[in-house]
């Protein structure tokens, strides 16, 4: 991965751009160098010639507003991740990584199956990391998507900071139109909490190093609660005229000896202060009633979805049994 240092960068920058390049949001801009410069002690004039690189892109926002057509039906979501295109470059995916993913599996208590799917869910083991520059995505959302430019503006701010500390190329560096970033697709704030730099080059490399995302992808699990050795979910028997639980909060709001106590039978035994959430998932081939645990909600940590986890959960499950892993 390119590193640059500063200096050479503003010098380049001024050369070859107009400090108008962002003349559309210019006030709005200099109030963020203003706060960015005082914060954090980096020099405005840096932050100006970056900024004037930076190019607002209809389509990021065009892309963020689009509204859903519909909503997706449990089915419907499930086919577009537990497919065997999906599958295969999995099991690949691990075939090239094994040694990585058990020394990483050990260290952190973490199962390879679920570092791998997020992997997999996520950009398809690398291949689809997004093709927008990560300051064209981020000052394009601080500043021009009025409904959530107070967190893009604080992402911009981590990514600055996030190139003071790695040295990256902040002009190179691609990712999704929403700023996410590398395999994992991590935006700045997680990258400077999370990544990992496994292979010991001095900065965590999230777009070229699988070794550097699996390691990264396993500490963000790590931090944000699993727990090594224990089950995601428990499939339930509902009891006659159950309700549909919605998909959403997430939070694990009853134990397991109150999920029995509705009717609700697991079919595998768990201690009865065991934290839990009953989800309904129609059309689950699985069965549509569920106990999310705690390492359920750790994979919603990184995307609050209750179906996201799921799809998570069952590929990482499908990925185990077709793959070496099985035989580890």
């Amino acid at each position: 991965m390119r590193k640059i240092l500063r200096g050479l960068v503003t010098a380049s920058l001024l050369a070859s751009s107009s400090l108008v390049a962002y003349e559309r949001d210019g006030e709005l801009v200099e109030a963020w160098i203003a706060e960015v410069s005082s914060e954090h002690g980096i020099d405005a004039e840096y932050l100006r010639s970056l900024m004037a690189e930076a190019s607002y892109k209809q389509s990021i926002i065009d892309a963020i507003s689009r509204p859903a057509e519909r909503v997706l039906t449990w089915e419907e979501y499930r086919n577009i991740f537990i497919e065997q295109a999906r599958i295969d470059g999995g099991i690949e995916f691990i075939e090239r990584n094994l040694e990585t993913l058990k020394r990483i599996e050990a260290e952190t208590g973490v199962s390879a199956e679920y570092i791998v799917a997020i992997i997999g869910v996520e950009t398809r083991y690398g291949r689809i990391m997004g093709n927008y520059r990560v300051i064209d995505a981020l000052s394009t959302l601080g500043f021009s998507y009025p409904r959530r430019s107070s967190f893009f503006k604080k992402e911009l701010t981590e990514f600055v900071l996030m190139i003071e500390e790695t040295g990256l190329d902040p002009l190179s560096l691609k990712g999704s139109y929403a700023g996410a970033m590398g395999l994992g697709q991590f935006i700045p704030s997680s990258y400077r909490a999370y990544s990992k730099d496994d292979t010991g080059d001095g900065v965590a490399d999230l777009w070229e190093s699988e070794q550097d995302a699996i390691a990264s992808v396993a500490n963000y699990f790590k931090r944000h609660g699993w727990k090594a050795g224990e089950p995601v979910l428990v499939n339930l028997a509902a009891p006659e005229g159950a309700e549909e639980f919605p998909r959403s909060p997430l939070r694990l709001d009853r134990t397991m000896a109150e999920v029995e106590a509705l009717g609700y039978r697991p079919d595998a035994a768990l201690a009865a202060d065991t934290k839990a959430r009953i989800f309904y998932f129609a059309d689950n081939p699985d069965g549509e009633y569920i106990a999310g645990l705690q390492n359920f909600y750790t994979i919603t940590r990184y995307n609050h979805s209750s179906y996201y986890a799921l799809a998570v959960h069952q590929l990482a499950e499908v990925l185990r049994e077709q793959s070496i892993l099985s035989s580890q």
